[in-house]
């Protein structure tokens, strides 16, 4: 292996990124001696392989470099310390963020897959960790058939369910295809063949008929002087001719895209100038004709999509469109990141692209100024207020920030939640006003004798754990319980910290303030380490920063009080 094999498929490479390139090359096939994949080959043949996927496709050099370098503090005990020194803080952040969703496992739980799919983009905080995940997946499974026999339908599911729908909606249709087919294989194996022998009996799968095709409407765009930078064929992939025969009761007959004609123009006009001159040719076939640049489909795919009645009355589709378009239905968002990358323009100076839910995380639609802000665009952060918590079982369960084993509990069912008696966090009691972490597995515990109390509702932090409770306490108790006023909604929690002289009565002066302005304080605490001037630290709730500005100026009027600094707390 020599890194010649990385670079050779690298656009405009400066001397730096062979460097660095160079240099994580190296650093990887030390950390990785001797080590061996399932196969009996080299460990190292892994990071190079993805590697070279994301050379292929232009990604920006900190991503190859920690493609690179993705497992080496995994498998290759290196610490994220020596990346940081040797690659910068950039590589340690991707090579972090990979090693974290490595240790995210699909346990073949549907109902709560799209949580699952969340959960990676959150904990992945760049869209190129996905992406490098992507291609580190992508070459798993090019050797899955070493892995052992009982591992390979887990990995291969794990791949459909969350890899493959991750790679289609950031519009990788390439890799989307690759991992579809890859997948398909080890996870329905009959329906696999079976599938396989119906393309291969398929009348459809006609060399000599296509460049029949291909040449006829080459004729009649240069009759009409039609601009075309290149017409081929595509073979739909095995898997999405699978669903697509489900859906049309298993009869390969009608279904006429198996193989599609492919026609890439300049510029948009000249898709409908192509569009034309193939209904010229042929007649198309009615409601078959999608205009998906006009209206894009939600990952961001552009292309004109038309069936019709070809030679010898051979229904064939065709798909049309710009190269731009070609370019980011095969790599999708990372199209845009070697766009972003290069400073050129675009079709109308914009990155068109609506990405689905993933759209939610940035506006794509936007002007964007220059590098640093398309950078920064792929940075997740819808999902900061938000944790993943699994259950024994495998499920994930999307919370908030401050969630509490109660509101896990209801989450699950609301027969849960009435009837929790205890959790456990990690395989370790907890408490119910624990708060939960990002990838926990959390474990409710039951007991038919245990019920809902107006304690719960201090335990609990979601709105839905709280109308259960409430609806209980009304239903099977009698007991109505009001909501708080909102004003009592927007009480705040604020600390301080006083630093005053250690003198008798000083505790007292200021418990007093508290007093007077009638404010509850929640906790207090006095580090006398330094015994001439004492720390307290007194936190409190009230209804505005203005009242917690007057007390503090209050407080810095008694006698002994060097400072006093105020912080607002998250509640």
């Amino acid at each position: 292996m020599d890194v010649n094999e990385i670079l050779e498929k690298l656009n405009n490479a400066t001397k730096k990124d062979v460097e660095q390139i160079t240099k994580a090359f190296e650093f990887a096939k030390k950390a990785h001696k001797d080590q061996k994949r399932y196969s009996g080959e080299s460990y190292f043949i892994h990071p190079v392989a993805a590697a070279k996927m994301l050379a292929e496709i232009q990604m920006d050099t900190p991503t190859i470099v920690a493609t690179l370098l993705h497992d080496v503090c995994e498998d290759g005990h290196a610490t994220p310390e020596q990346i940081k020194k040797e690659f910068g803080e950039e590589v340690a952040f991707l090579v972090e963020g990979v090693t974290k969703l490595g240790t995210v496992k699909y346990q073949g739980v549907e109902r709560h897959v799209e949580n699952l799919r969340k959960m990676f983009l959150s904990m992945a905080e760049d869209i190129r960790v996905i992406i490098i995940k992507l291609a580190d997946r992508t070459h798993n499974m090019q050797t899955l058939k070493y892995v052992p026999e009982h591992k390979r339908k887990r990995i291969a599911l794990e791949t459909l369910d969350i890899y493959v729908p991750l790679a289609d909606r950031l519009g990788m249709g390439k890799f989307k295809g690759i991992l579809e087919d890859l997948a398909f294989k080890y996870t329905y194996p009959e329906e696999y063949e079976w599938t396989k022998k119906q393309i291969t009996g398929a009348s459809y799968k006609k060399e000599e008929y296509l460049t029949k095709v291909k040449e006829k409407i080459s004729e009649e765009l240069e009759k009409n002087k039609i601009n075309i930078t290149n017409i081929d064929s595509r073979v739909k992939n095995l898997y999405s001719v699978y669903k697509k025969l489900i859906r049309k009761d298993r009869d390969i007959s009608r279904i006429y895209d198996t193989i599609a004609v492919r026609i890439i123009t300049k510029n948009i006009e000249d898709c409908y100038a192509v569009l034309g001159a193939i209904h010229r040719l042929w007649k198309p076939v009615p409601g078959k004709i999608k205009d998906y640049i006009a209206l894009p489909k939600l990952n961001g795919y552009q292309s004109i999509h038309t069936t019709v009645f070809c030679i010898d009355g051979k229904i064939t589709e065709f798909q049309i469109r710009t190269e731009t378009m070609h370019e980011e239905a095969e790599n999708g968002i990372v199209s845009h990141w070697a766009y972003a990358m290069s400073g050129k323009q675009k079709e109308g100076g914009k990155v068109k692209k609506e990405l689905s839910w993933v759209s939610e995380l940035r506006n794509w639609q936007k002007e964007h100024a220059g590098t640093q802000e398309f950078l920064d665009s792929l940075k997740i952060d819808v999902f900061k207020n938000r944790i993943f918590v699994f259950t024994p079982k495998g499920d994930v369960i999307d919370l908030p920030e401050s969630a509490t084993p109660i509101d896990f509990a209801y989450s699950i069912h609301s027969g849960v939640g009435d009837s929790c008696s205890g959790a456990k966090v990690n395989d370790k009691m907890v408490s119910l006003d624990y708060k939960l972490q990002n990838g926990e597995i959390c474990e409710i515990l039951t007991s038919k004798n245990k019920k809902p109390s107006r304690g719960w509702l201090q335990l609990a932090n979601t709105s839905y754990a709280k109308n259960r409770i409430r609806s209980y306490l009304k239903k099977e108790l009698g007991v109505e319980v009001p909501r708080a006023p909102k004003n009592l909604q927007k009480i705040k929690n604020f600390e301080f910290k006083i630093v005053a002289s250690n003198r008798i009565g000083m505790l007292k002066d200021l418990l007093s303030i508290f007093q007077s302005e009638k404010i509850n304080i929640i906790k207090l605490n006095t580090d006398s380490r330094n015994k001439k001037r004492p720390v307290i630290v007194i936190i409190f709730p009230t209804k505005s920063n203005t009242i917690a500005d007057q007390v503090a100026a209050k407080i810095r009027k008694v006698k002994g009080v060097k400072s006093v600094e105020k912080m607002l707390l998250k509640n």
